[in-house]
């Protein structure tokens, strides 16, 4: 069968450096870093004190107190995103077949917050199992494309992908997959993750894998740097309206991106550690490539997975140039995680995000925070480093992987009628 066409006609975003996609995009041109002194809960305990928080969210200023109380930040973040992505398609809701309209979200950890309160407020009593009536339903990751369907009515195919680090871009990809199949005409999907908690702060600090860089928590991130010393937590959430191209045109939407194709791979490796080889992420690349029907070189930009973290950046580039060869001397890399942190789940749809905004400006966002070279890294390689670079952008792929194995990646083509 004749696979379906598929582009992007909405996008929405809550992330530590904007709170909608205009400011996402003019804080990721202008280099801004999202990282600051955590201010949810007293750090004094804590080897990392500070992460990439969202910046004058309210959460009243979205929902009733009912609702507030019903909803772990994640799924907040979640319906805050979709809904900004679902006005910015500017599908009519009371037109469309809400049958054929799903909902595919990713969440690494889901709940995190709400699990670690209840178990606190447990242990703190005399053993009688009170439980809030909404733990289960706060917690669960499957709650945020739940809660969307049910904002929305969608009726569609509704679930949510678990896969760490890889989630969002895992949901793209099925999304995309839905559509192509003919199976849903619009698909909404991205990732949300609020784990900037007490419990996901200590457990990270005792795997050594966030930065400790307490004394300038602004430079943190600073992924291909000599002196990288792990990733900075960051939180919220990414939407992208994914549609037929067919449907799409037929409503006179306006369209960001095609997405033209979708690549998976795992490491079979280690629970945390990459292949110092990169042979995944080797895999991941060429898959996505393979089904995208693109050739190596017609590759312009890729936003790299590039936690900051000494192992993950040197795998990853060492992975690039294997796929692409000569050609990876003339890809644009970049990594805006130096300037949103690492949003775990969401960190797939809020990068591809990035990754369409530079196809629609020409202009590709830097890698800020590199200010000395490693010598594990090709020197030749451009890593949009610290400023900007104007370019002329016809394919992007963004790169995300997970602990556990997990790689996925994503390419976006400028849309060609």
């Amino acid at each position: 069968m004749e696979l379906k066409r598929v582009v992007v006609t909405g996008l929405g975003a809550l992330t530590p450096i904007g709170n909608n996609i205009s400011e996402y995009w003019d804080s990721l041109i202008h280099g801004k870093s999202g990282a600051a002194p955590i201010t949810y809960f007293d750090t004094s305990l804590f080897k990392t004190k500070f992460a990439c928080e969202i910046k004058n969210f309210n959460a009243n200023d979205y929902f009733d107190r009912k609702e507030v109380r019903r909803l772990d930040r994640f799924a907040q973040y979640a319906l805050v995103a979709s809904d900004e992505a679902i006005l910015d398609s500017g599908v009519d809701l009371n037109v469309v077949d809400k049958y054929r309209v799903g909902v595919i979200w990713g969440a690494g950890i889901g709940g995190l917050e709400t699990f670690q309160n209840e178990v606190i407020d447990f242990a703190k009593g005399d053993g009688t199992p009170r439980f809030n009536p909404f733990f289960i339903p706060k917690m669960i990751a499957d709650i945020a494309p739940g809660n969307i369907s049910i904002k929305h009515g969608f009726m569609g195919p509704n679930y949510a992908t678990v896969s760490a680090c890889a989630s969002s871009a895992n949901a793209m990809i099925d999304a995309l997959n839905y559509i192509r199949l003919g199976y849903s005409d619009i698909m909404v999907t991205g990732g949300s993750e609020a784990a900037v908690t007490q419990a996901g702060m200590g457990g990270f600090n005792s795997m050594h894998a966030l930065s400790t860089r307490n004394d300038d928590p602004e430079k943190a991130s600073r992924p291909f740097d000599a002196n990288r010393d792990g990733f900075v937590l960051g939180e919220g959430g990414g939407a992208l309206i994914l549609e037929e191209y067919e449907h799409a045109k037929a409503r006179g939407a306006k369209i960001y991106a095609e997405v033209i194709g979708g690549g998976m791979s795992s490491d079979a490796y280690h629970m945390t550690a990459p292949h110092p080889e990169g042979i995944g992420v080797i895999a991941v690349m060429k898959n996505c490539l393979e089904n995208s029907g693109l050739k190596p070189e017609d590759v312009d930009t890729i936003n790299t997975h590039g936690t900051s973290t000494p192992l993950g950046d040197v795998a990853e580039l060492k992975a690039i140039k294997q796929v692409f060869g000569e050609h990876a001397k003339n890809i644009n890399i970049n990594s805006t995680k130096s300037m949103t942190g690492h949003l775990l789940g969401a960190a797939g749809a809020v990068e591809a995000i990035a990754s369409i905004l530079a196809m629609q400006n020409s202009l590709v966002p830097p890698t800020i925070n590199h200010e000395t070279a490693d010598e594990n890294i090709d020197s030749e390689l451009n890593l949009t480093l610290n400023k900007p670079q104007k370019r002329e952008i016809k394919v992007a792929m963004s790169n995300t992987f997970g602990f556990g194995g997990h790689n996925a990646c994503v390419a976006f083509k400028k849309m060609e009628e």
